[in-house]
């Protein structure tokens, strides 16, 4: 039996809620076709957006969605996705499979979006192929209530008051796909853009500037060195691929080692983000500058006769689980991770959404985001759990993964058994905490169970009631292969 404990004397901070944040890039069918099917659509909408993905989404409470790329926001020109549709100027989508981008989809769509949510917007400008003028007059464009030719254009395109806007990237990947820049060049970029990024009308923009990919850590110690009294963030990517870049491996037909692999390179997580704070915190020791995680998630080849080009891939358990122990390493720094983006929403790569004309369906992942919501905006607090290794040899990996949080006196636990096959008896204590309501959620399967349209609910939330009060502690089993979600109330 491992033990558990909770403690609610040793608090941390606050777990930002947009820890809980996604991506929506214009890759494959993540906008179009995932989010906007048009307002002459037969598939329910609202001006254009999924009736049935806005839902979904409210359910989670989705906290910040980051557009437009990714790769995509490096070539984007915002002025091409304003005024008449019929007028809007097309695109070839080089990044993304080749096709035209019509964008019909632009900035107004994607603030309607947001508000249809009830999220806040993160926008990623174009420093890679753009100019600082054009991203400057974006802002104006959103933001700006006065007179001025961008805010009577915005008018004109039929929003007569200005948006807030809080979030706002400048420049994505700039080491690589945004310009393949080195550090000392982007950063002397990036301070000349963010000058010209201006708060109009009391709108208080938190800039971001591009952070490092993986392992990069000289990335991270120059823009610290020359640009940290300009920017409130710094971005951090990483994917979790199985085998390699040039064969990650499949969606659904895996091994059990793979499964091991898998969730072994999801935990580096913790390693990758404990290194960019240990730099961060040497010129920052007061933990002003956010790290933003605003790309990860597992990333494996595309189905069989899908489109290459865009990142279309199932979702079973094991993602679930990656994304679950993920989550928990973001609670766990949540002193220096502000917010974090899971890529991408829906259709592309580790999607918490899948679509098929009017037919959508909820992947694990989803479910783990359902899960885990409770740990919004709460106060982490110590929790600490036995553990013995689980796996291969080749890819051992502790066979539980635990973090806690407190919000309104009610403690809130998510507990993930990583084990394929086995499951773990679980004795649990919190002490000092007088315990008279406890209640838990479970999902659970086989590594290789997930959702398809011709059965969507394989893998969802379900009630779990198998926990026992002795008297010190609560027992209960957890499954293998399983995330549990536990509320404690007095």
């Amino acid at each position: 039996m491992s033990k558990l404990i909770i403690n609610t004397e040793k608090k941390g901070e606050k777990i930002n809620k947009e820890i809980y944040g996604h991506f929506a890039e214009h890759l494959g069918r993540c906008i179009y076709e995932g989010i906007y099917v048009g307002e002459t659509s037969y598939i329910p909408n609202v001006r254009g957006m999924r009736t049935d993905v806005v839902e979904a989404l409210k359910q989670i409470k989705l906290p910040v969605i980051r557009w437009p790329g990714g790769c995509f926001a490096d070539e984007y020109h915002w002025k091409d996705g304003i005024g008449p549709k019929a007028k809007r100027k097309k695109m070839i989508n080089t990044h993304w499979g080749g096709v035209i981008e019509d964008n019909s989809f632009g900035t107004h769509e994607f603030l309607d979006f947001c508000e249809q949510v009830g999220c806040e917007p993160y926008i990623n400008g174009n420093l890679g192929s753009g100019t600082v003028q054009e991203m400057s007059e974006w802002v104006e464009y959103i933001t700006f209530a006065g007179e001025s030719p961008l805010s009577a254009l915005r008018k004109e395109n039929g929003q007569d008051k200005p948006w807030k806007l809080k979030y706002f990237g400048v420049g994505n990947e700039n080491w690589g796909c945004g310009g393949n820049m080195r550090p000392e060049y982007y950063a002397d970029e990036y301070r000349r853009y963010q000058t010209y990024i201006r708060n109009y009308n009391g709108n208080q923009i938190y800039k971001i500037a591009c952070g490092a990919c993986d392992f990069n850590y000289k990335w991270t110690e120059v823009l610290m060195s020359n640009a940290r009294l300009h920017m409130h963030g710094l971005s951090l990517h990483y994917y979790t691929i199985t085998n390699s870049w040039e064969k990650k491996g499949s969606a659904l037909n895996f091994t059990e080692q793979e499964y091991y692999t898998t969730l072994k390179k999801a935990l580096v997580m913790d390693d990758i983000i404990a290194n960019h704070s240990r730099i961060m915190d040497t010129h920052d020791p007061g933990k002003m500058i956010g790290l933003i995680v605003d790309e990860w998630g597992i990333w494996h080849d595309v189905e069989a006769g899908s489109n290459p080009g865009f990142l279309y891939q199932q979702n079973t358990m094991r993602d679930a689980l990656a994304a679950a122990v993920t989550l928990n390493i973001f609670n766990k720094h949540c002193d220096r991770v502000k917010m974090a983006n899971i890529a991408q929403m829906i259709n592309v790569l580790q999607a918490i959404i899948l679509t098929d004309k009017e037919k959508m369906l909820l992947t694990p992942t989803y479910h783990v985001f359902d899960l885990f919501k409770k740990h919004q905006d709460a106060v982490l607090v110590e929790s600490y759990i036995e553990t013995s290794n689980t796996g291969t040899q080749e890819a051992p990996v502790p066979d539980l993964h635990v973090s806690a949080s407190q919000n309104n006196n009610e403690i809130h636990i998510t507990l993930i058994n990583l084990s394929s096959n086995e499951s773990r008896k679980i004795d649990m204590e919190i002490p000092g905490f007088n315990t008279k309501n406890i209640s838990a959620k479970i999902l659970s399967g086989g590594i290789h169970d997930h959702n398809d349209f011709s059965n969507p609910d394989k893998v969802k939330l379900a009630d779990f009631t198998g926990i026992a009060k002795t008297e010190r502690s609560f027992d209960f089993t957890i499954p293998a292969c399983s995330v549990m979600g536990i509320t404690v109330r007095p």
